[in-house]
């Protein structure tokens, strides 16, 4: 089995502090990188997310300038490509990164598949191109992000997993809601040393 990670949008504006900052968004940063760190072999290729903005517009109508934000299709100005806010989150060790996807270059997107390399690849050609035939998701926000990207890869063929100990959101009841959405349409639930431990299990050699 091929296995994929996708860090979905652990990026400044999404942790304490930032625009759109979600609690517990630092500590995914910093548990990502320390899962990482402990299971190097986990994955076959982590992919990683960032909302990446154009200043100057409301990027189709994603930022709320002429009404207060409604924080379900308008928000507040966020990751605006060159900004210190679109940059990753500096606990999040990009060094294992093996893709990087930017998305919503003036059109609201949520999903890591509706964003693409700097090269113009999509996600589900790389995918394809790689053999992944699952994927782990972790990252911000539980809700939205997550949510949509998750329901991509399923979507895409994927065995998917959500990382519950590594996925940040927005509101708890929003949260619990698109948790229950995604088990209901096949992903897995769980915690992330459950799940690189079965994955361990199951690729390890036979004696």
């Amino acid at each position: 089995m091929t296995r994929a990670l996708f860090i979905i949008d652990v990026q400044n504006d999404f942790t304490e502090g930032g625009a759109l900052g979600v609690e517990g968004g630092a500590a995914v940063a910093a548990g990502v990188s320390a899962l990482l760190e402990r299971h190097p072999d986990a994955y076959d290729v982590v992919f990683a997310s960032r909302d990446w903005h154009d200043g100057g517009n409301d990027n189709g109508g994603h930022f709320a300038t002429d009404a207060a934000p409604d924080f379900v299709d308008t928000w507040p100005s966020h990751c605006v490509s060159g900004t210190a806010g679109a940059e990753y989150h500096p606990d999040l060790a990009t060094d294992g990164i093996d893709v990087h996807v930017r998305k919503g270059q003036g059109v609201p997107a949520y999903s890591i598949f509706e964003g693409t390399t700097e090269q113009g690849e999509t996600v589900s050609e790389l995918l394809t191109a790689r053999g992944v035939t699952a994927v782990d998701v972790v990252g911000i926000a539980t809700d939205y992000c997550v949510r949509a990207s998750a329901l991509d890869a399923v979507e895409h063929g994927q065995h998917v997993r959500v990382l519950t100990d590594l996925v940040a959101g927005v509101a708890p009841d929003s949260s619990a809601a698109a948790l229950a959405e995604l088990a209901h349409a096949g992903v897995e639930i769980t915690a992330s040393e459950a799940a690189v431990g079965e994955t361990g299990a199951q690729d390890a050699p036979e004696e």
